[in-house]
């Protein structure tokens, strides 16, 4: 394990002050309704005054749009905004991942197309990788690509498809080639689909109060080109895993709970919970900073050429547990029913966590699989 103790830096500090500055006047405290973590709303209008700033696709390099900063500067960005409940959900997986991995092994066709939309917060992207057979067994995947004139024919199923009712774009891994030897890694490729195609239907997976996140995403002959296969045929497994560096290591696997304790400790000020409020506050704030810390030594390994595969995945293992054991603390302290339409902000909150938080387990790769890619690298194995 490569996690080193790390502190920002005077600049690094003079961001996250800037970012502040921004938040409060943005979105002053009781004017907008806080998101919890990456399931924010989606405020194209909120991306671009971000992407004016140059705090989308920030990482990337000027040449396709972006602002040549670093992952520890997106990571303090990214850790304020989430902090402070903001919508940036329009933005965040082409923010994240997608960029990166178009950056990383995308055609100059591809770059000159997607990156500097992408870095002016207009495109919004989803994930193809989970499927309705596959459990957690993502390298089991079916759903097909078969050649075709000029391009590929797909079929198949993905599902827990975060909001591709409302992106562009998904970027997507297909089966084209069959197993060899038993080999499951083989034979895959990445695509970049567009979430409007002919043949394309996206049906809702409703949370039990009704809302909408996920999604099951069926292809029925839907046909992409050449060009937006994404690097080699056959070499998806590869850069997959490398893509996952990116999606399981950041603020968004253990902070999207901290809005609503904060909004508790508020709210409990001069009422006789006050107290246990704040030694629960205390208690999960250095819990928080621990996380934060092996989360930010994730950032520097990435800026220094590293793919922290290993690392992020016990990141993200961790930070899941830990959002899981928030919201728990939290139902165990206040005993007694919380409405999604009670006056409380607090409780609409910590009501909307009870519902939705589960499926933050599944995001990203479960429990299991986390700990299985940690164990492996531990070993040497290939994760």
């Amino acid at each position: 394990m490569r996690f080193t103790p790390t502190e920002l830096t005077g600049p690094e500090l003079d961001l996250q002050a800037e970012v502040r500055e921004f938040l409060a006047a943005e979105l002053p405290p009781g004017t907008h309704e806080p998101c919890l973590g990456m399931a924010a709303d989606h405020d194209r209008e909120f991306s671009a005054k971000m992407a004016d700033r140059g705090w989308v696709g920030m990482a990337l390099p000027s040449r396709w749009g972006g602002s040549d900063r670093t992952a520890v500067q997106r990571f303090i960005v990214v850790e304020e905004m989430l902090r402070w409940g903001a919508p940036v959900g329009h933005h965040w997986v082409a923010d994240r991942q997608t960029g990166n991995v178009i950056l990383k092994f995308g055609s100059d066709e591809q770059r000159e197309r997607f990156l500097p939309p992408i870095c002016r917060g207009e495109l919004g992207f989803s994930i193809g990788m989970s499927e309705p057979d596959s459990g957690s067994d993502l390298a089991s995947v079916s759903t097909r690509a078969e050649r075709a004139d000029d391009g590929w024919v797909v079929n198949g199923t993905k599902i827990w498809t975060s909001n591709a009712h409302m992106n562009d774009w998904f970027i997507c891994l297909l089966r084209t080639a069959p197993m060899e030897d038993g080999n499951k890694h083989a034979g895959l490729s990445q695509f970049l689909i567009d979430l409007s195609s002919p043949g394309l239907e996206i049906s809702p997976i409703p949370f039990l109060d009704g809302s909408h996140h996920f999604n099951e995403v069926t292809f029925h002959d839907v046909f992409v080109p050449d060009i937006n296969v994404v690097g080699q045929p056959g070499m998806g497994w590869h850069q997959n895993t490398t893509e996952m560096a990116y999606e399981r290591g950041g603020p968004d696997r253990w902070l999207s709970p901290f809005s609503t304790v904060e909004q508790l400790l508020r709210e409990a000020a001069g009422t006789p919970m006050e107290d246990a409020v704040s030694d629960l506050f205390g208690e999960l704030a250095a819990r928080w900073w621990g996380i934060r810390n092996l989360s930010l030594s994730v950032a520097r390994l990435i800026d220094e050429g590293e793919a922290p595969s290993v690392e992020s995945a016990l990141v993200k293992e961790m930070g899941t547990r830990y959002e899981q054991e928030v919201v728990e603390k939290l139902v165990q302290l206040i005993d007694e029913e919380y409405s999604p339409e009670s006056e409380s902000l607090f409780e609409r909150l910590l009501a909307q966590c009870v519902v939705t938080f589960p499926g933050n387990t599944i995001r990203g790769g479960t429990i299991e699989i986390l700990r299985s890619v940690a164990s492996k690298g531990l070993q040497g194995l290939p994760a």
